[in-house]
């Protein structure tokens, strides 16, 4: 599973014109399902990503989580974090996870947001054709893939 964790000030994503899903101080992530992700690695991201100091603290050092500041998150998914560049130009999405196995563990990873104490996660609509605005505090951005735990 890869994550792409942008602190923001905010953070809003649109389906049709018409906004679905937003966050103000927190952060916005695109998730990423891969072949063999389980939820062994959602509960595993979510947790690191509700731990994940990158907020200032007092003496302006990044030293305070997402639960620490009560902040929010956007938690999109986006399967194109599996591209596969290393043959041509076009990449390939053959390391994705099937759709209805990776809209499960999408779902599955924010409830583990929320378990993990973050109070505010927002969500995109998996599979649509969504358009993503946000101010990236920073700018701050941390990329995760839960294989090198593995």
């Amino acid at each position: 599973m890869k994550a792409v964790v942008q602190r923001v000030s905010s953070a809003s994503v649109s389906v049709d014109g018409k906004i679905v899903g937003s966050c103000k101080e927190g952060f916005m992530v695109l998730l990423g399902a891969a072949e063999g992700d389980t939820n062994k690695e959602a509960e595993l991201l979510a947790r690191k990503i509700a731990n994940l100091r990158v907020f200032c603290d007092e003496n302006d050092k990044m030293n305070l989580s997402i639960l620490d500041i009560k902040g929010e998150i956007l938690a999109i998914s986006q399967f194109t974090l599996l591209a596969d560049i290393k043959k041509g130009n076009r990449p390939s999405f053959i390391n994705a996870l099937e759709p209805i196995e990776a809209e499960r563990l999408y779902k599955y990873f924010c409830e583990q947001l929320r378990l993990n104490g973050i109070l505010n996660v927002s969500e995109g609509i998996f599979g649509a054709d969504m358009k993503v605005s946000l101010i990236n505090d920073g700018p701050v951005t941390i990329i995760y893939d839960t294989d090198i735990w593995s």
